[in-house]
């Protein structure tokens, strides 16, 4: 089946506007694997958008060649809404700013009450159990009534992934090296799209705590197993991962091309896109447990300065920064060390300087849990 390009219209909660998403389908309906991948779930974060640009390209001539294997649903800016929210001159895409609320948090519980509606359909079989269970979350979000613009957003998007083999939710940080999230279940046999990907480290989580986008699609799978796998064969059936390109001023066609090609060779090794990539390239480290990953906050406000580069080596209790108080009567004294609580690498950083009590500043990744690591993992 040839590609198909929908414009999907969205509920406004603006009168005299319009807003649609445009989703490129490639491949026949139904056909497997599925893959779905989206981009800019926080509008403002914009070098996915770049990389699902040159994606489609390639995979527009790949479909003119009658190379498509399986199914791939492509939303290369899955915001709308975010991506008007501009307040004097400044892009705020990351939150709500009708509702407050995080785009990328507290999406649908799908597992809730999953257990009780398709143990009756299960069996030895865990291909058909796959299916089951697609089968009753899409029963679930049928029943679902959206009354606001972002429920009808989310609802949207969440139809379209729903029954994928593999969800990819593009994102950046604020500045930061090329990193992907994923669960513990999905490793290590997701190694090759970190590699496809040159990323620089893969955190893993069982449940972030925050219902983030790519979680609602894996957990019914994994919570379900921990609840019935002693009586039914219950696979890890969605592999979703949210993959962060870097930081939000590294858009550029170089990168994204990069990213993109990345991306078509994952597509290709996981067998939707004809042809055979180079091998696998070879790790230079391991998967870490993302609660052993210090999210560096500061005690008093200020102006920060940091004392690593993106990419350095830490040992825990390093000076990793200082926060100057511009107020000090005395400025031999105005400043304030802050320390790494663990040994690793500077992932990620928070570009701007003006910072206050409680901020984050700064990811450096770990390889031991750490006590105040708990709940909800994924910093806002």
């Amino acid at each position: 089946m040839a590609k198909e390009t929908l414009q999907i219209p969205l509920v406004t909660a603006s009168p005299g506007t319009a807003r649609s998403l445009t989703v490129h389908r490639y491949g026949t309906p139904g056909s497997v694997p599925k893959i779905y991948i989206q981009a800019a779930l926080h509008a403002d974060e914009l070098p996915g958008v770049l990389a699902a640009h040159h994606l489609i390209r390639r995979l527009d001539a790949a479909d003119r060649r009658g190379e498509i294997r399986g199914e791939i649903v492509i939303v290369p800016m899955a915001n709308p809404a975010g991506a008007g929210q501009v307040v004097d001159g400044v892009h705020v895409g990351n939150r709500d700013l009708r509702s407050g609320g995080d785009f990328n948090r507290n999406w649908f519980d799908l597992a809730d009450g999953l257990a009780e509606a398709v143990r009756p359909h299960l069996s030895p079989d865990p291909a058909a159990n796959v299916l089951a269970i697609r089968s009753a979350i899409r029963a679930k979000l049928d029943r679902i009534t959206a009354k606001t613009e972002l429920a009808q957003h989310r609802l949207v998007l969440a139809r379209l992934a729903h029954d994928a083999d593999i969800v990819l939710d593009l994102h950046c940080d604020d500045e930061a090296l090329q990193h992907v999230y994923m669960m513990p279940q999905h490793w290590p046999r997701g190694t090759d799209l970190v590699a496809d990907l040159s990323a620089v480290a893969c955190l893993l989580c069982d449940d972030s705590g925050g219902h983030c986008f790519d979680e609602t699609f894996s957990l019914p799978f994994t919570r379900l197993a921990k609840q019935l796998g002693a009586e039914f064969p219950i696979p890890p059936a969605c592999f979703s991962a949210t993959v962060e390109f870097r930081g939000q001023a590294d858009v550029y066609d170089e990168l994204a091309e990069q990213d993109a090609a990345g991306l078509y060779r994952f597509l290709q090794r996981r067998g939707v896109v004809a042809g055979v990539p180079d091998d696998v390239s070879a790790l230079s480290f391991d998967a870490l447990p993302l609660d052993a990953t210090d999210m560096v906050e500061v005690a008093v406000p200020g102006i920060i300065a940091y004392k690593v580069p993106l990419g350095a080596r830490v040992e825990k209790g390093q000076l990793v920064a200082e926060i100057l108080d511009p107020f000090a009567v005395d400025q031999s004294a105005a400043r304030t060390p802050v320390y790494s609580l663990t040994a690793g690498l500077v992932l990620a950083r928070r570009s701007k300087k003006l910072v206050a009590p409680g901020d984050g500043v700064m990811m450096v990744v770990g390889a031991e849990s750490l006590a105040y690591r708990t709940a909800r993992l994924m910093s806002e």
